[in-house]
């Protein structure tokens, strides 16, 4: 007998109960493990994404920094812990970002907040249309700024008022704004996502600690970048904070010098997202524990002369890595 004629000889109530119960059964959204088709770019097939899922954001630049466009699947070689991964997710260069915009109202930037605004203005235009966005505001309190109560932005205006809804004065919050921000980014179904921090100095007001700051950026898949409008004569200064944290994640760290321009060097951030190889796997090899797992990708095939990698050093298993992203 088939579903149809079952339910045709069920009274409707109790048919249309049915119905909804196997039509709920189905879902995938009750199963959470089942994977995620996002929609792909032009010419190129869907993600599907798992819990166990590794993303890397990959760029491959020539001798001279430029961005070694043309790649595909074949040419990349991923490897964890010395180990050949079977690379099941690649796209290439520009797919949508989620950003988290952590922008310093210390005192001390008040001089500066109209050129950061200006930058982060011109990111958004410079930026994939469908990235999306949020601001980060802090000095000794954090402000997560949602306008409009979206948890995401891609309109430069909506960015721009975010900025402003918050004047310069206190001191410096940092370790607890990266930490909200790396938190947000996970309300994100983007595979791809990024921090980037606009600060003059380091750390004098968090609750949160160095450490702990680390920790969680280590266990998010957040590519982190930073404009460090640094005062070498700060006590509370910390480059070496800013350049960890982005080079552990595949990231860049800035540091203009006086005649250099925020705004310049947000382009250089939105370029930098957009000229990119995503990668993604599911490690073969299963482990359990708090264990962090180096990464190397490599470039195989003809010969294109010197080139350069980047990508985040390593992940930690997926288990550890979700429950810890959640914890405040």
């Amino acid at each position: 007998m088939t579903l149809t004629n079952a339910l045709q000889r069920i009274a409707p109530s109790r048919s249309c109960y049915l119905l909804t119960v196997l039509v709920l059964f189905c879902s995938p959204a009750v199963y959470s493990q089942a994977p995620r088709a996002l929609p792909p770019p032009p010419g190129q097939g869907a993600i599907s994404v798992n819990s166990e899922l590794v993303v890397l954001p990959v760029r491959v630049t020539d001798e001279n920094g430029n961005f070694v466009s043309g790649l595909d699947l074949k040419d990349f070689q991923v490897y964890t812990d010395g180990r050949l991964q079977n690379l099941t997710v690649f796209q290439r260069e520009d797919t949508p970002v989620a950003v988290g915009l952590v922008v310093d109202h210390s005192r001390s930037m008040g001089p500066k907040l109209a050129e950061v605004s200006t930058a982060i203005v011109s990111f958004a235009h410079a930026s994939n249309p469908k990235d999306e966005m949020f601001v980060v505001d802090f000095n000794d309190r954090v402000s997560l700024e949602l306008p409009g109560g979206n948890p995401f932005t891609h309109d430069p205006t909506e960015l721009e008022k975010a900025i402003a809804a918050v004047s310069a004065d206190g001191l410096t919050a940092l370790y607890d704004a990266v930490n909200e921000g790396l938190n947000h980014l996970q309300l994100s179904r983007a595979d791809k996502k990024a921090l980037i921090i606009v600060s003059d100095g380091g750390d004098n007001a968090s609750q949160h600690t160095y450490s702990q700051v680390l920790a969680l950026a280590e266990r998010s898949q957040a590519v982190i970048y930073s404009i460090g409008l640094v005062d070498p004569s700060s006590a509370d200064a910390n480059p070496g904070l800013l350049r960890r944290l982005c080079k552990d994640s595949g990231g860049i760290a800035f540091f203009p010098e006086a005649s250099e321009s925020v705004e310049n060097i947000s382009g250089q951030i939105a370029r930098d997202l957009r000229e990119q190889y995503t990668l993604g796997f599911v490690p073969e090899k299963k482990s359990t524990g708090d264990a962090f797992h180096k990464v190397r990708v490599k470039v195989i095939g003809p010969d294109r002369g010197k080139i350069s990698v980047r990508t985040r050093s390593g992940y930690f298993d997926a288990a550890e890595k979700q429950s810890l992203s959640r914890a405040r």
